[in-house]
């Protein structure tokens, strides 16, 4: 007899291996790949725990990096008050907190946007995610806008840096500050004007739904956060110097 033959006969006299044989068909359903879930994941609440676990990881070394450039603003405001103060001084309020509005505004459509992919509303879904990237083109705009002012008025820290009076070499450390915090921020703004785009194209496409939506909350987290430093920076950088008029 074969050993085709064997086997076949084996399975059906021995309950085990028949139970073994009857079992396949099964594993090779369960094994059909859920289209929503990435390969290396079992399921879509693995994937979510996830995609959750390693979006809050790296938040969470953003607020490293972002706490160490507050603390040394601290420790060097603390050392040249005047200085900081007069700094500041020069900064527009205006356009400071128009971008904080903006900001506001754009973490509202961002959660508008989040609750439209939940929801599968897909054009709803699009118009909250066009909304956001288009208010965060104008936070840049508004950033190009100052920074040209400083430049064309000498206050970039360098060479160039110009300041009448005894306090120039302490109000570049605030100018310097200035434009290490607010040019990393606006990095990330751009960074986030990066990512949405492609997001909008799949939302148009109707990759997003009740079923699937991870990518568009976890973008909505990153959003919330940069919008979140924003809040931080404009009271310690454009309001520093109100208690002196």
């Amino acid at each position: 007899m074969s050993e085709a033959h064997v086997s076949t006969a084996t399975a059906h006299h021995d309950p085990f291996v028949a139970h073994q044989f009857d079992d396949q068909p099964q594993q090779t359903a369960d094994t059909h790949h859920d289209p929503f879930v990435a390969h290396q994941f079992d399921d879509r609440v693995q994937q979510k725990d996830a995609v959750t676990l390693g979006m809050w990881a790296f938040l969470g070394q953003e607020v490293l990096f972002f706490g160490g450039l507050f603390t040394g603003y601290t420790v060097y405001r603390s050392y040249y008050p005047e200085a900081f103060v007069a700094g500041s001084h020069h900064l527009v309020i205006f356009w400071g907190a128009l971008n904080t509005a903006v900001l506001i505004a754009s973490s509202l459509t961002m959660a508008l946007a989040v609750n439209a992919a939940q929801n599968s509303k897909r054009s709803r879904l699009v118009g909250y995610l066009l909304a956001t990237l288009f208010l965060g083109c104008v936070f840049l705009g508004v950033k190009v806008i100052e920074y040209k002012a400083k430049f064309d008025d000498h206050l970039i820290p360098g060479y160039d840096f110009h300041w009448d009076g005894p306090l120039a070499n302490s109000v570049q450390i605030f100018y310097s500050f200035y434009f290490v915090m607010t040019g990393m921020h606006a990095l990330h703004m751009i960074i986030g004007v990066a990512v949405i785009t492609p997001l909008i194209i799949r939302a148009w496409w109707g990759r997003f739904s009740q079923d699937y939506y991870a990518p568009v909350e976890m973008f909505g987290l990153y959003w919330h956060f940069v919008d979140i430093v924003w809040i931080f920076l404009f009271p310690l950088l454009y309001l520093l110097g109100l208690h002196a008029h």
